[in-house]
């Protein structure tokens, strides 16, 4: 057996990683539940310190247009004690001018910042749920996962792009025309003051229960946006059932949901901005005949007066709005705490922190000692189950078996998707939980068996696979795979586009395009899933040719379940119950008995293949 470097934990006895995983989200959202408060939205806070000079740009224009939204009052209570005068009227023409071109600052740059701490979150999301492992993805709908990254955005958009600049700005013109009133009247401020508690309380009190119904109706539309991507991403088996109505009806229960939670959310936050706007304007009538009792008696001046109206009114206005800006505020701060699940997500399958450098130039050994695994969610149903196997460099190497016997399994830890919970698996000697996961992957090149394409061109396609290969090197590869009369057959050869995951080509050319896509890797380990499941015999032949002289330099692994595509192979491994049963040339494991043999019988009959008519693997 090769020589291991790195143990690697043993786990053993633990709940799986996928109930861990589950109860964590549980355990977010019964937080997220009890939450009360904006604390989700102060992740932001690093996003915009890493923009400060735009954010203290934006903080000057809100100071600048607060300042001269509060010294217009100035201008008019001097305008009404002096009559009007000329130089009165020029000053207050002046102070507007200035506003006007300071608010538009102010919008500018506050929304500017808004838009570009977004796009950072955007960014920052995405790239965080891509390295998240499989056994996450086990525990959450992907259409969940899409609703946080779209939707919830789009509220933090909204937030951080109209509604922040509002609710900044209302904010610093409230505690200046507060600050002012106070040293225009005393006494009438004392009267305006006693009106904030009366606003603020039902203010707080409706804003939870905003943010509340806020969370519940983004769940709500969470899950019919996930049901509606799992219709259309299987729309072929729904229409071929003739299950489109039943499909319909159930989104139509899933967004009904969603409106009755949205519904509720609209009723709380209307009542709550009727009694804070209420409220508001009742005490600055209260405090309006307040003021006229202190001119008649002559402790202010009309112009005074005026002033300290037109401040009250700016204070109250800024209060009212805040109470319509603060449903916003809540409702993002419950998209927030969602988007903060996401982004607390750790994933399972990383590089430790010291991680073993694979031996360079690469030998292509593989080895797999004692290995036991169980899915998560699936604890007592082992997969693998002691298993053990080694390759040698340039070996091809077939694992055969009944469905079930964990022969993609095997695969999957190679690409290190998941861990075993015992044994080892080891590339060249390293143990892969001592390695970094993606200089392991750089390793390897896979074919499913199921070709997944993405939408582009065929040559974005190959280069999937090597994202530096020149288009000499994308023709080369297509040329291998038997790809290259094809692709040279569309309208716009290697640019045309294939549509969503090359939905334009026929089965057995995207398996030919996914077969490129590998072969530009030019990595020194070849895993082969039925690679050739979907070709016709011609286009199998074709291939199978093409195959062969890529494996000639390369380990390979080869699953298959029809025999005949591994006649050649130089060891066949026969797969039961995650474990190895049997092993060896084709024409030994017949002679056996066993269950290749029994397998053989089923496929073959009792006229089994001879080695030299068998031109595949």
């Amino acid at each position: 057996m090769t020589e291991i470097s790195g143990s690697g934990p043993q786990v053993q006895g633990r709940p799986s990683s996928g109930a861990l995983l589950a109860a964590d989200i549980d355990a977010a959202k019964g937080k997220r539940a009890r939450s009360r408060d904006l604390r989700p939205l102060a992740r932001l806070f690093p996003l915009v310190a890493s923009h400060w000079p735009q954010a203290l740009m934006a903080g000057l224009c809100l100071i600048v247009s607060s300042s001269l939204t509060l010294g217009m009052t100035g201008a008019l209570r001097l305008a009404i004690d002096h009559g009007f005068r000329t130089r009165d009227f020029i000053l207050a023409v002046g102070v507007a001018l200035a506003l006007a071109l300071a608010t538009a600052s102010r919008f500018y740059f506050v929304t500017r910042l808004g838009e570009r701490v977004v796009a950072d979150l955007r960014r920052k999301l995405y790239a965080h749920v891509l390295t998240l492992d499989q056994s996450w993805f086990l525990t959450i709908r992907t259409g969940e996962v899409l609703s946080r990254m779209t939707a919830d955005i789009a509220i933090i958009e909204s937030m951080a792009g109209v509604s922040l600049s509002i609710a900044l700005r209302n904010v610093l013109t409230m505690i200046g025309a507060l600050a002012l009133i106070t040293v225009v009247s005393p006494k009438l401020t004392l009267g305006v003051i006693a009106i904030v508690p009366v606003v603020l309380i039902p203010l707080f009190l409706f804003g939870r229960r905003v943010r509340s119904l806020s969370v519940q109706a983004q769940d709500r539309f969470a899950d019919a946006v996930a049901f509606a991507g799992e219709s259309l991403d299987q729309l072929e088996t729904v229409q071929a059932f003739g299950r489109e109505a039943a499909a319909s009806h159930r989104f139509d229960g899933a967004v009904e949901q969603a409106f009755a939670a949205s519904l509720s959310r609209i009723s709380a936050r209307a009542i709550m901005t009727a009694m804070v706007m209420g409220l508001v304007f009742a005490g600055v009538a209260a405090v309006l005949w307040l003021g006229v009792q202190a001119v008649r008696s002559g402790e202010i001046s009309n112009g005074a007066l005026l002033q300290f109206l037109v401040l009250a009114v700016l204070a109250a206005g800024s209060v009212g709005a805040l109470g319509e800006v603060w449903g916003e505020v809540q409702k993002a701060s419950g998209a927030m705490s969602r988007i903060n699940e996401l982004l607390a997500a750790t994933p399972t399958i990383a590089a430790p922190r010291h991680p073993v450098a694979l031996p360079s130039p690469a030998h292509g050994a593989i080895t797999f000692a004692d290995v036991r695994f169980a899915y998560p969610g699936r604890p007592d149903l082992p997969a693998l189950n002691g298993f053990s196997l080694t390759v040698q460099p340039g070996e091809t190497v077939a694992l055969v078996g009944p469905s079930g016997a964990g022969k993609s399994t095997v695969l999957r830890l190679l690409l290190r998707f998941y861990d075993p919970q015992a044994g080892i698996v080891a590339i060249d000697g390293v143990n892969l939980r001592d390695a970094d996961p993606k200089a392991v992957r750089a390793r390897l090149a896979l074919v499913a068996q199921d070709a997944a394409l993405f939408s582009g061109s065929a040559a974005d396609n190959i280069r999937f696979g090597r994202s530096e290969a020149s288009l000499d090197d994308v023709r080369a590869a297509a040329a291998s795979a038997e790809a290259l009369g094809f692709i040279e057959a569309l309208p716009e050869g290697f640019n045309q586009s294939l549509g969503e995951r090359g939905r334009t080509l026929s089965g057995g050319q995207k398996q030919r395009l996914a077969i490129a896509r590998a072969l530009v890797r030019d990595a020194p380990i070849l895993l082969l899933d039925e690679a050739t499941s979907a070709l016709d015999a011609e286009n199998e032949r074709l291939v199978q040719s093409a195959l062969d002289r890529a494996m000639g330099s390369r380990t390979t692994l080869v699953i298959a379940h029809r025999l005949a595509t591994v006649l050649n192979a130089d060891r066949i491994i026969v797969m039961d119950e995650g474990r190895v049963v049997e092993e060896g040339r084709h024409a030994d494991l017949v002679a056996r008995g066993g269950l290749y043999a029994h397998l053989a019988e089923l496929q073959f009959g009792q006229g089994q293949p001879r080695l030299e008519e068998a031109d595949t693997v």
